[in-house]
């Protein structure tokens, strides 16, 4: 399943969501326009790997690590899966939260997904970049806040594709479903590098409450687009 867009209209523009995914983009082509070699060495040097922060968790550059890493991606795939789902489910958690707290929540969200990754993963040397992260805790927040809205969602059936509009809790659930999973297949496993599942499940997690015990007095009226 392939979200594509929700219906739920904001009230303002969504600044900070906006910026987001605008520093993410600029960020990878930069990467991509030093080529291969260098891109390779910057995401090496401001990636998060949880080994070294174990080491020294007071070092400046581990703990600025966290938050480079978020804005870091590993290829065009990647910062596209992210971006859209931060651009289909983002502008309406700022529309709830506000533009400041908002920024605050997704940089929180991406420290708590870090966290959860290094918990999980305490040895591991493979270098984190994404935004999946703090996404996940935006995905988590967007069930919490508007729990009857709809996504139209593009689904492959073999030589058949159908646009469906399938209810958010559904579309995200299956994606919690999934990073649980896969999650738990990977646990006690070797360090084989691949996706951070405990960090999309730990960002979610952290959404889910901050949207449980803050949101709500924050969440307004939603209009739909269709």
């Amino acid at each position: 399943m392939i979200p594509i867009r929700d219906q739920i209209k904001t009230h303002r523009f969504p600044l900070v969501n906006t910026l987001l995914i605008l520093i993410n983009i600029i960020i990878f082509i930069f990467q991509w326009l030093l080529g291969p070699q260098q891109g390779v060495a910057l995401l090496y040097q401001f990636a998060f790997i949880p080994a070294d922060f174990l080491a020294a968790p007071t070092s400046i550059g581990n703990v600025s690590n966290i938050f480079t890493a978020m804005f870091m991606h590993a290829g065009l795939l990647h910062l596209v899966g992210n971006m859209l789902y931060l651009w289909i489910f983002g502008d309406n958690v700022e529309d709830a939260f506000g533009h400041l707290p908002y920024l605050a929540f997704y940089l929180a969200g991406g420290v708590a997904a870090t966290l959860a990754h290094v918990f999980t993963n305490p040895a591991s040397v493979i270098p984190t970049v994404g935004a999946s992260g703090a996404i996940g805790a935006v995905l988590g927040a967007y069930l919490v806040l508007y729990p009857h809205s709809h996504v139209l969602t593009f689904i492959p059936l073999g030589y058949f594709m159908t646009l469906k509009l399938i209810p958010a809790s559904i579309v995200l659930g299956v994606w919690f479903v999934l990073q649980f999973f896969n999650g738990v297949l990977s646990l006690g496993g070797p360090d084989m590098g691949g996706t951070a599942f405990w960090a999309h499940i730990g960002g979610f997690v952290f959404g889910t409450l901050i949207a449980l015990v803050v949101g709500k007095r924050r969440q307004v009226h939603p209009q739909q687009r269709w």
